[in-house]
């Protein structure tokens, strides 16, 4: 025996109102995932940091932990690293979202991901949608803007490396870059560019 058309729409509806409900309820109860320490690796050198420890910093400007011994053997003053740890991007949800969808962003994501990925899974298959989600859920966290301590809270990952070789690597090619660009504004054949004699 079939059911009639209105009370199976009616049965769909509240099967529907029911699976949403539990899914809402067991977000609430079972916590998002989100980033408690950041690895910094180097072939078999590990260090990490807690992001308790980071946050704390960028709040207070005071280090504390190994995160207070790294920076006073760097030279490195407290209140710049929390400066850093705040600085806040203002960026569209929807419009991130997209942007980092087309072919562009793929790109620009997939080199991020060769440097920062959860711990000891490097593969694109994992780290890309982990920095898409870090993104997005921490745009949406912080109504808009994303700094660093948000985009590890929603790092959906209990431990996101960084790797210390790549990110140098990128390092050296921006200064390379910036170098470059410097020697090219600052050439003394500025004479030629401006079509002096």
């Amino acid at each position: 025996m079939r059911l009639s058309t209105p009370k199976r729409s009616r049965r769909r509806a509240l099967l529907a109102l029911a699976t949403g409900l539990g899914l809402s309820i067991s977000s609430l109860i079972v916590p998002a995932q989100a980033a408690k320490e950041v690895a910094f690796v180097s072939g078999a050198f590990k260090r990490s940091i807690s992001v308790a420890d980071l946050a704390y910093l960028a709040e207070t400007g005071k280090a504390r932990g190994l995160l207070a011994d790294i920076l006073k053997l760097g030279r490195q003053d407290p209140a710049d690293v929390a400066k850093l740890l705040n600085q806040k991007l203002d960026l569209p949800l929807v419009l991130t979202s997209r942007l980092m969808s087309t072919r562009i962003g793929d790109v620009i994501i997939r080199r991020v991901a060769t440097i920062i990925y959860p711990l000891k899974v490097p593969a694109p298959s994992v780290s890309v949608p982990a920095i898409r989600a870090g993104v997005i859920n921490g745009l949406q966290m912080g109504s808009g803007g994303l700094d660093a301590i948000r985009f590890l809270e929603a790092y959906p990952a209990e431990v996101m490396e960084v790797n210390i070789p790549a990110l140098m690597a990128v390092v050296q090619k921006a200064e390379s870059i910036a170098g470059l660009v410097k020697f090219f504004s600052e050439s003394p054949l500025d004479g030629l560019k401006n079509g002096d004699s």
